[in-house]
């Protein structure tokens, strides 16, 4: 049994209990048989009412979006700091996106980088160098690199390889669905955090068509990407039940 338990609950409005329930079964296939076996983490995932979460166990929660807080707060640690997965369902259905993806995305970064620290460092030549964000969909999230586990959209997600610059052209599989071809490469709609520690300016966004952007233009507050450029001792615990 996965020593990890990771309790999903709705908080939205945009959703009902049961759809967000329906899907936990193909999180858990994905998790147990797709993810694992690649990266040696697995969880055990069960649905809960939102007044049922245990403080002993790592949360998923769905929101409506990042300017409605509610009762959890926007910030990615529970109460006893533990790790808090956030998915906005009303602003994916707002953008036409499907909030399973964002779901799935959600729960594999989780659990591949719980404290949102881990990072891979590029070094080319002796006085440069990039660090990348230990992030396993983001170079592949879009919803058109997705897949389907028994009528639930998940996205996909890149494997340990993909962390290896070093690695040849084709000369292993970079992602589960085998779309990406090289260490490092995006897909289209596909992006990663890049810190170049030649150039002092912090946390960039690297899109697919190589246009960076600042870091924290873009993500929604209380994110992964907003976490990872806060600096630790700015980092607060969700306000728990009020």
């Amino acid at each position: 049994m996965p020593n990890v338990k990771i309790q999903v609950t709705n908080e939205s409005t945009v959703l009902k209990d049961g759809d967000v329930a329906a899907v936990v079964p193909a999180l858990q296939k994905q998790v147990t048989e797709h993810f694992a076996p690649a990266w040696g983490i697995d969880a055990q995932l069960s649905y809960v009412a939102s007044d049922k979460l245990s403080e002993d166990s790592w949360w998923l929660v769905v929101l409506d979006n990042s300017d409605q807080a509610g009762a959890l707060g926007y910030h990615d640690v529970t109460s006893n700091f533990l790790p808090l997965a956030k998915v906005f369902a009303a602003t994916d259905l707002q953008f036409g996106e499907q909030w399973t993806v964002t779901v799935s995305h959600e729960l594999l970064e989780e659990l591949a980088d719980p404290n949102i620290n881990l990072t891979v460092f590029d070094q080319p030549t002796a006085t440069a160098g990039k660090l990348y964000a230990y992030e396993v969909c983001d170079a592949c999230e879009d919803d058109s690199n997705a897949y389907d586990i028994d009528g639930t959209l998940v996205s996909d997600f890149v494997l340990p390889a993909w962390f290896e610059p070093g690695r040849p052209a084709n000369g292993t599989q970079f992602d589960y669905l085998g779309r990406i071809k090289n260490p490092l490469e995006l897909l289209p709609g596909g992006y990663i955090g890049v810190f170049d520690v030649t150039k002092g300016t912090g946390w960039q966004q690297m899109t697919a068509d190589a246009v960076a952007a600042r870091y924290a233009d873009r993500p929604r507050v209380g994110s992964r990407r907003e976490r990872r450029a806060t600096p630790r001792d700015q980092w607060l615990p969700s306000r728990g039940r009020e």
